[in-house]
């Protein structure tokens, strides 16, 4: 079986050595080279052709976010990025996923690496193995961005809700981020609340909200604790806490969780989607794009308990880990293309209840 060749961009000689150790020792990955700076990575790139390259975000002599954005243009490839966790970090990192990029991990100090590297090291493979399948080229990842940057997604008209407490919930993981910027720049203002549980760390889950925020009609935020949910508003969990919903005086509020990682995540798209099962007759499931399993049975329950579940398609999903799950299980009453998710989500919550009981039996 061939190899998966994988190309380790970073000025630090200390963590390329390390990163070299941790994924030399999978059979089936191969580190063909490594380069201190995106100079000497340009030339490895022509002479080795790898399948994946990790890519930190802050290097000398050329920054990883213009390196990037000439690969993306130039030569396509799986792009991983090693990012800081703070601010700018974030920051760096969202705009390289927004150029292209198709997943990052975070990088931790060389003494927290050290103390974690178990950890580091399975999340790693797992995401060079999810990336190494994703043919960018065929996705044109590239033009789907293009759209959201020159605004041509257009707002969706919407003449408001027929139920009260009509809520929709969202699960995304890898390839996510990308996802949720097409779907919430078609929400008018009066959507109903939307709850997403993405996969991202802390510091990230705040920078997300905020960058999106000031491009789309609705208001996006980080979800705090104790919120009353309103039309109108998107929000996101915090990526150390789990976001649950309840009911409570005849409206809905946020409940942020510290309890310990659901299928490995923190936030979890379980933890969120099983909160909503006392109201399931009142929820509209969705699951994006993303590798593993989180939200799939949670999804299945939802479906029994009444809610509306759909999933994205595997042809616009970069990862068709968790809607793939979802079907496998056939958790979701629909599967629809990225781009028409935001329609078909204000079309249901459109219709009264003795409506929306015939498009579920239909």
């Amino acid at each position: 079986m061939n190899k998966t060749k994988v190309l380790i961009v970073d000025d630090s000689s200390v963590i390329r050595g390390l990163l070299t150790e941790v994924i030399s020792s999978d059979p089936e990955l191969e580190v063909v080279g490594e380069a201190k700076d995106p100079y000497v990575a340009r030339e490895q790139i022509k002479k080795l052709n790898p399948d994946v390259i990790t890519l930190d975000v802050e290097m000398p002599k050329m920054d990883g976010i213009t390196f990037l954005s000439n690969l993306m243009r130039l030569r396509p490839m799986p792009v991983i990025m090693l990012s800081t966790l703070t601010t700018k970090g974030a920051d760096i990192t969202l705009e390289a996923l927004e150029l292209g990029a198709v997943d990052f991990i975070a990088k931790p100090s060389f003494e927290k690496l050290l103390a974690n590297r178990y950890a580091f090291k399975d999340l790693l493979l797992e995401k060079i193995k999810s990336a190494v399948k994703v043919d960018q080229k065929s996705f044109q990842l590239s033009s789907a961005i293009s759209s959201v940057k020159s605004d041509k997604h257009t707002t969706l008209s919407f003449a408001g809700c027929k139920r009260a407490n009509h809520i929709v919930a969202i699960g995304s993981s890898t390839g996510g981020t990308d996802a949720l910027r097409q779907l919430i720049h078609q929400l008018p203002v009066n959507c109903p609340p939307v709850v997403i549980a993405q996969h991202i760390p802390p510091k990230f889950s705040e920078r997300f909200a905020t960058r999106l925020n000031g491009h789309v009609a609705v208001t996006v935020q980080e979800a705090r604790h104790g919120q009353k949910l309103k039309e109108g508003n998107v929000y996101v969990a915090p990526g150390d806490k789990h976001l649950q919903v309840v009911h409570k005086n005849g409206a809905l509020f946020s409940v942020l969780d510290d309890s310990e990682p659901v299928n490995r995540h923190k936030p979890s798209v379980d933890v969120l989607f099983d909160s909503l099962e006392p109201i399931a007759a009142n929820v509209q499931a969705v699951l994006l794009t993303g590798m593993g399993q989180d939200g799939a049975a949670a999804m299945a329950r939802l479906k029994n308990h009444g809610a509306r579940t759909m999933i994205q398609n595997k042809a616009t999903s970069l990862i068709w880990g968790m809607p793939g799950a979802a079907y496998a299980l056939n958790a979701h009453t629909s599967e629809h293309a990225l781009q028409d998710i935001a329609q078909e989500v204000l079309a249901y919550a459109a219709l009264t209840r003795e409506e929306m009981k015939g498009a579920l039996n239909a």
